[in-house]
């Protein structure tokens, strides 16, 4: 079989302009629909000390070298987040971002090593505004690409119907016949348990796996492919140990105010009401490092600047969408580089 031509080639990059042209219409309606919400358009820095301590999201590595020839670790961040909650403690109130991010050990369909993050952050607002944020810029990006239903392998979805809201304990126990909170209590995840019903719905579940890793088997198994199916749906109430940057709800501290966005069974944003106990972010960051490091034998630095912008920030919420997925939705693309300028070095198959 022959190679295909490069992204370069006059002819491919002719079959591949109009969804490119598209992306560039997505954004630029995306950009006024924030301007006109009063929000602010920053810039973050992609070198950073850290570049996030989420334990199965990889990070590149770099070197800073001084005049004097000291050298100094820096990472690509894996998102802006950092800092934007510093420009929040800053004094910012509406913020959004359109920024690369960087993110190493995933390749395919759905993912890059590079791509575009969109993130905003509201002060003093809760994260059910977010989830209607969210709502309107889907519809807003069906309207500009010309199309209301979006579809990706067998599934459609709706961008003018009413999101479905559910609960993750929910979703479980409809999906994968999987009480969750009888394996959650005040004292800790009970790994035994959630292992017992995992296999029990037909997973395999390694000796190894915490209970993370098997909340996760059934998440990805099980649940996630039936979500956003016919209409968007907002997976909401997350435990609080599946959700690091997030503060408790306050009627159930073993729940999380943290949502992801689901269109055809694919995850397009990540919303959080944010924690402000730079002592709880702290423990939940060396955790997650800790977990990192049994896993992968790796961890990073934690950033202390963030964790003292943590404590100096006002009541917050943020989410981030991944903008190369939405607009290949919103186009009907089958690959995330489809809908990408310049895809990055060859893709995978």
């Amino acid at each position: 079989m022959a190679a295909a031509s490069p992204w370069w080639m006059p002819d491919v990059h002719a079959d591949r302009r109009p969804r490119l042209a598209a992306r560039a219409r997505i954004k630029t309606a995306i950009r006024g629909w924030f301007e006109s919400q009063g929000f602010t358009e920053i810039e973050t820095a992609c070198l950073q000390i850290s570049p996030g301590n989420e334990r199965h999201i990889h990070a590149f590595k770099t070197e800073l070298i001084g005049t004097d020839g000291a050298r100094n670790p820096l990472y690509l961040h894996t998102s802006p987040e950092f800092a934007c909650k510093k420009l929040l403690a800053a004094g910012e109130e509406r913020i959004f971002i359109l920024s690369p991010v960087f993110r190493n050990r995933e390749r395919g369909a759905l993912h890059s090593p590079e791509f575009t993050m969109l993130e905003w952050y509201r002060a003093g607002e809760s994260y059910e505004v977010l989830m209607a944020d969210c709502t309107a810029l889907l519809k807003l990006a069906a309207e500009t690409a010309g199309n209301r239903f979006f579809s990706y392998r067998e599934h459609t979805c709706d961008m003018f119907a009413l999101p479905e809201r559910i609960p993750v304990a929910t979703a479980f126990r409809r999906y994968a016949g999987i009480d969750l909170l009888s394996t959650v209590s005040p004292a800790g995840p009970d790994r035994d348990r959630l292992t017992e019903l995992a296999e029990a719905a037909g997973l395999t579940v390694a000796a190894d796996d915490g209970w993370s890793d098997v909340f996760s088997k059934v998440l990805t198994a099980l649940v996630e492919p039936r979500l956003g199916v016919g209409r968007p749906t907002l997976l909401m109430d997350y435990p609080v140990s599946e959700a690091a940057l997030a503060r408790p709800k306050e009627s159930d501290h073993r729940l999380a105010e943290r949502f992801e966005l689901y269109v055809c069974g694919i995850e397009i944003a990540n919303g959080f009401g944010e924690l402000t106990d730079p002592i709880v972010q702290r423990w939940r960051l060396e955790t997650e490092m800790e977990e990192k490091e049994r896993i992968y034998a790796e961890r990073y630095p934690i950033d202390e600047e963030f964790i003292a912008a943590v404590a100096q920030m006002p009541t917050s919420s943020g989410v981030a969408v991944g903008f190369d997925r939405l607009v290949m939705l919103a186009t009907g693309a089958e690959r995330v580089d489809q809908v990408m300028w310049t895809p990055v070095g060859e893709s995978e198959p």
